[in-house]
């Protein structure tokens, strides 16, 4: 790939230069000073980002190892994959967006920014195909709950994972022929240039989020619509019962879907919008705009295990449990298996009739 001359001119001497807009201002500075507070705040969230990621991902995992009725439930190996994906982007991308915030420049060199923004991409884009997975999973469970043993046997998920994740790969490779991967002064990041290429940019953000979301709402209207349907039926008919375990659950992955799309709809409009006409709209996005739809996505990355623990109580249980045996190492060796009751039966994470009585989506 050539050499990038934003990236020479922003990283030369270890300083941050600001751009009007990456790739449209001809790599000049735009001569307005920064603010002395958006670096120390920056730093501040990243920093808290980071450890809350860590920490919060890293509990996850554990708790799903560690119960087998959570690790036996084939929706949750892809919540193990969705964790990993936000630990990755902790473990690597933002400790060196917080020494490129103390240096107040990149200074390690293009190898470590493209990595860098390769890894970050691998998260964001995995992520969202771990989602729809998710969404798909339910849907299965819910709505063809006929055939979701026969989809779903276990050797399956952990291919369907290990597809996620190759497309993942796949989707990312053409950032390195296009050359949209690039350090961003205003952000401390290497990252996706958006104006490299219009077309580029526009199929990015078609592809690899609004049809995902598409998938992801289409499944969730139809869960809900056989939700309503199965409680107005259990009205009349003993058997047609849907416990508030099973909302839970749902809602669960429900409210994950809708909190990772506030937080990365405005940079992916912003991207969009900029993409469509950059020499319009460009100048006309504040860059404090710009900075926090950026570290708003960021902050995603440790809101899911948040959720878990506050909305499921399995999750919860698993986390006091590790955290206790951290607390006190003498607590593992008693037996982890008592008290751990799950929301209903977790193998069954979201069944919204028994099995004698499957809705099919046709009913609808």
């Amino acid at each position: 790939m050539p050499e990038n001359g934003s990236f020479r001119n922003c990283c030369e001497g270890g300083r941050a230069w600001r751009p009007g807009w990456p790739g449209a201002g001809g790599g000049q500075p735009s001569g307005h000073p920064r603010p002395p507070w958006v670096a120390p705040a920056l730093f501040s969230v990243l920093v808290v980002t980071t450890v809350v990621d860590v920490l919060g991902n890293l509990l996850v995992i554990l708790s799903v190892l560690r119960n087998r009725r959570l690790r036996n439930y084939a929706g949750n190996l892809f919540l193990v994959s969705l964790a990993l994906a936000d630990l990755v982007v902790a473990l690597y991308p933002y400790p060196l967006i917080l020494m490129a915030i103390f240096h107040d420049g990149w200074a390690l060199g293009e190898v470590h920014c493209k990595a860098s923004a390769f890894v970050m991409g691998l998260s964001v884009i995995c992520s969202v195909f771990n989602i729809t997975a998710i969404a798909i999973n339910r849907y299965c469970y819910i709505c063809h709950s006929v055939a979701y043993n026969r989809i779903y046997r276990h050797w399956h998920t952990p291919l369907y994972i290990c597809l996620v994740w190759l497309l993942t790969v796949v989707a990312l490779v053409p950032n390195f022929f296009v050359g949209s991967l690039e350090y961003d002064p205003r952000i401390y990041s290497c990252t996706f240039n958006q104006t490299t290429s219009t077309q580029y940019t526009v199929a990015v953000v078609a592809i690899h989020f609004l049809l995902p979301m598409a998938v992801v709402s289409f499944c969730y209207l139809r869960i809900w619509l056989l939700v309503l349907q199965a409680r107005r039926k259990a009205k009349s008919e003993s058997r047609l019962r849907l416990r508030p375990s099973d909302i839970r659950s749902f809602l669960t992955m429900f409210v994950v879907f809708v909190i990772f799309a506030i937080c990365w709809a405005p940079l992916n409009c912003i991207g969009l919008a900029v993409a469509i006409s950059p020499e319009e709209m460009a100048p006309q996005v504040p860059e404090g705009l710009f900075v926090t739809s950026y570290f708003l996505a960021y902050f995603n990355s440790c809101l899911n295990a948040i959720i878990y623990g506050l909305l499921n109580q399995n999750f919860r249980r698993e986390y006091k449990k590790i955290i206790s045996i951290l607390w006190n190492p003498w607590f593992c060796f008693q037996d982890t298996s008592k008290g751990s009751h799950t929301e209903g039966q977790q193998g069954q994470d979201l069944p919204v009739v028994n099995a004698q009585h499957p809705v099919q989506a046709d009913a609808l």
